[in-house]
């Protein structure tokens, strides 16, 4: 297994680069050479509609699956992510939509699941303090860190969610459509987080169907289309260049998966 690394990454080198990322499914090709970076400070919004490949690619950054070819480098060098705690080792961390959270736990127990402190005991004061000291450099609007988290909301349950991928102060946070289905008060709260994450120097790989959070929060957008990379925006675009590009209205990827096909029925 290929150790941490934990130099840092300088101010061109990114944190994260994928070059040529493909994963397929048998004779199903999920996704085809796909390209992007990441940088330290940087929220990079993956978007696209249902089957365009994001799970998939989200799924290989988190070492859940392998791609079938392409590199991944971090922080400057090729890596191969071999499991998801690989993935953690590396430092990048990853909230899924269902969050994974104990309802019976509380704030604390939450954030230190699996990575309690205990020198010789479980460690309880030094973990409250540790809790309260992250939710304070988020500026999280949690009550009480002994809370259970069955009391509360879904922007607070999130914000748990978030906190604990960063307790071991991860060098990429991936956020898997972290404002669905909350009110509008509640995704403002999460959209500020992510901006808390950013400016924590954290690279954030945002991915939401939710066009107006993608364009508030993210400096650069990553358009999937069936697989392909069908654009990359800046944080300036519109939304109807944004879902223009989704839906294919200016498509890169048929053409590209066309040509694919026909080159492989040639072989």
């Amino acid at each position: 297994m290929t150790g941490a690394n934990t130099e840092p990454a300088s101010p061109k080198q990114p944190i994260l680069r994928l070059s040529g990322i493909s994963k397929s499914f048998g004779a199903v090709a999920a996704l085809t050479d796909i390209s992007f970076e990441v940088h330290k400070g940087e929220v990079v919004a993956l978007v696209g509609d249902n089957g365009a490949g994001k799970s998939t690619l989200i799924k290989i950054l988190a070492g859940v699956q392998q791609p079938t070819s392409g590199t991944i480098e971090f922080l400057g060098k090729s890596v191969v992510i071999e499991n998801p705690a690989h993935a953690l080792q590396l430092g990048i961390a990853t909230v899924y939509q269902d969050l994974a959270l104990c309802e019976n736990l509380d704030v604390v127990a939450n954030l230190f699941l699996g990575q309690e402190l205990s020198p010789w005991a479980l460690d309880e004061v030094s973990m409250e303090l540790r809790a309260w000291q992250l939710l304070g450099e988020l500026a999280a609007r949690i009550p009480s860190v002994r809370e259970p988290i069955a009391s509360l909301s879904g922007g607070q349950r999130q914000t748990v969610a978030i906190a604990r991928s960063i307790l071991l102060d991860p060098k990429i946070v991936m956020l898997d459509e972290p404002t669905a289905a909350l009110g509008v008060a509640q995704t403002a709260e999460v959209l500020n987080l992510i901006e808390r994450l950013r400016d924590r120097g954290h690279g954030v790989i945002l991915i939401s169907h939710n066009m107006d959070n993608v364009r508030a929060v993210a400096d650069k957008i990553v358009v999937l289309r069936l697989g392909y990379n069908n654009g990359t925006f800046k944080a300036d675009v519109t939304h109807e260049q944004i879902i223009s590009a989704i839906m294919g209205s200016t498509d890169n990827s048929v053409s590209r998966r066309n040509s694919a096909e026909k080159e492989r029925s040639l072989q």
